[in-house]
């Protein structure tokens, strides 16, 4: 299945976070109250008619809790002016998904990738690469004009999960001289490839392989290719699965005229 969702919505990024800055002042009661039921408060905002506004996360997702003016009951959910305009919105943006794409997105800096592309690229893509997999095969085509002309650095994050030989494969093309080229020749032999999955794994590349397949994890994919990229606002996108051709540019970002 191809489809586009934004970093939001992913369930489990909650346990990634670090703990919020203490809030100015002890939260009210009914504030707490659900916060025991699991929510995590991380910032507070003014909202009108006389309401409190506290963003908070739950699931992976950001919710707004509104204090009512005497300070005992909470109302959750979106708050609309007479226009229709969500006033919830902007505050959730700033307080929750701003800081959850950072992070996520050092936590993909930080993994164990193999570099597609120039160095000096304007646009950064991630994706967690099985060597097995024809879906990150048909990816790796389809990003080829942008990585050749120098507008995308691809970063295969390289996990071991479809087949019994997929992670000494992995292991291979990282441990290679040249792993980019070893890539390369790879992803262009496609079903022909001759890649020799590496018999005997370090430890501690072992431990890199497992941390990458962790990180997909708590990233909400299961399969791959899973893909990620910032959007023109800088907030962390995902494609699970090689996306249509009308999703690509959406992905990597405008085709210069350098090719």
């Amino acid at each position: 299945m191809n489809h586009l969702r934004p970093i939001s919505f992913l369930c489990s990024t909650l346990a990634l976070l670090p703990a919020p800055v203490a809030l100015a002042q002890a939260l009210p009661p009914a504030v707490q109250a659900v916060e025991a039921r699991g929510a995590e408060v991380v910032g507070s905002f003014e909202a009108p008619g006389g309401l409190k506004g506290y963003a908070a996360r739950y699931n992976g997702q950001g919710i707004a809790l509104y204090l009512t003016p005497d300070g005992d009951h909470v109302l959750i959910g979106s708050l609309l002016d007479a226009t229709g305009e969500d006033l919830t919105r902007a505050p959730l943006e700033r307080l929750v998904y701003e800081p959850l794409s950072k992070e996520m997105w050092q936590r993909l800096e930080s993994s164990t990738w193999i570099q597609d592309g120039a160095v000096e690229a304007p646009r950064v893509v991630y994706m967690f690469s099985d060597p097995n997999c024809p879906y990150c095969n048909m990816f790796w085509k389809q990003a080829r004009p942008w990585v050749e002309s120098g507008d995308v650095q691809l970063r295969h994050a390289m996990v071991g999960m479809l087949r019994p030989d997929s992670a000494g494969k992995s292991a291979a093309l990282l441990e290679a001289e040249d792993p980019a080229a070893a890539l390369n020749r790879h992803e262009t032999a496609g079903k022909a490839s001759k890649l020799e999955p590496l018999e005997d794994v370090s430890p501690k590349l072992t431990e890199r392989l497992e941390a990458n397949l962790t990180l997909m994890a708590e990233m909400g994919a299961s399969a791959t290719p899973a893909i990620y990229y910032l959007d023109d606002s800088g907030r962390l996108q995902q494609q699970q699965g090689a996306p249509r051709p009308d999703s690509l540019t959406k992905i990597m970002g405008p085709l210069s005229a350098k090719r």
